[in-house]
């Protein structure tokens, strides 16, 4: 199994009054996206934030992007996709699902939403209970299987900046409690806080990608007979450094991250899976 993962891609509408803004932000997007697609994969995910505002028109325009190639995507719900939309008006546009989980051969893929609608104040993480429960439902169907999580928000106090108010999935929810269910191999993946970072906690792994706009680039999973590869994929075509900057000088609701590669330690990892703990419940 191979997976393609993207960080916070804050596709965003412009003022097409500015000169050469037009310009770059399709040089920017359609390069970006184009190299996204381009790399051979079971499935492209993307972490939240697809858009800037979730407005229809963001969303249509980035879908017709990724459209252009015959790709199963999957888009996990940001705080940003659902600025100016509620979730039913998002999901019916995108054609996505809320949360969902995928049960192969190779491992357990669970698709969160962690995401609160139509609040520019608390841009923080949020889970109600029916979904929880739903989750601790998944972790243990997973039996020993590996255990791939994937949502918007960081789990509290786990990889950088986590620790930080409306930077995780809120405090007062006790994700430990479901995760420490799990019987082997658990990773977790998540954007939000526009950082890489790299984490182990018990039998969990958390990779945290950094936003697009930011540190150009993508993350590719891949299973061994022995281990999860998970690797960092730089961009460096000159139409994406390029024209970053510019983009950076028009955005409203996105603050350019100068940190965002982290350390080389925070980019890359490979998850054994011949030694396992057990859960700790």
């Amino acid at each position: 199994m191979k997976l393609v993962l993207m960080g916070d891609l804050h596709y965003h509408e412009i003022d097409h009054s500015i000169l050469g803004l037009p310009e770059a932000r399709t040089a920017f997007y359609h390069t970006l996206l184009e190299r996204f697609l381009d790399i051979n994969a079971d499935l492209h995910i993307s972490l939240g934030d697809l858009t800037n505002l979730g407005s229809s028109l963001e969303l249509q325009e980035v879908y017709e992007l990724l459209r252009l190639k015959d790709r199963a995507f999957i888009h996990v719900l940001g705080n940003h996709d659902l600025y100016t939309q509620t979730r039913r008006e998002v999901l019916e546009i995108t054609g996505q699902q809320r949360y969902h989980a995928m049960d192969t051969e190779t491992a357990m893929l669970v698709f969160l939403d962690t995401a609160k609608e139509l609040d520019f104040e608390d841009w923080g993480g949020w889970i109600d209970d029916e979904q929880l429960q739903w989750l601790e439902r998944m972790v243990e169907a997973s039996g020993s299987k590996p255990l791939l999580v994937f949502g918007h928000h960081p789990v509290y106090n786990t990889t950088a900046r986590s620790e930080k108010d409306k930077g995780s999935i809120h405090p007062s929810i006790d994700m430990w409690r479901i995760l420490n269910r799990k019987n082997g191999v658990g990773i977790y993946f998540n954007g939000h806080t526009h950082v890489d970072s790299i984490i182990t906690q018990n039998n969990w792994t958390f990779v945290q990608l950094s936003a697009c706009l930011d540190q150009h680039g993508f993350r590719m999973l891949e299973f061994t007979d022995n281990e999860i590869r998970i690797s960092a994929i730089d961009i460096a075509d000159e139409d994406v450094q390029k024209h970053a900057s510019m983009l950076h000088q028009h955005m409203k609701h996105f603050k350019p991250n100068p940190d965002a590669r982290g350390m080389d330690s925070d980019r890359e990892i490979m998850v054994s899976l011949l030694k396992t703990e057990q859960p700790q419940i």
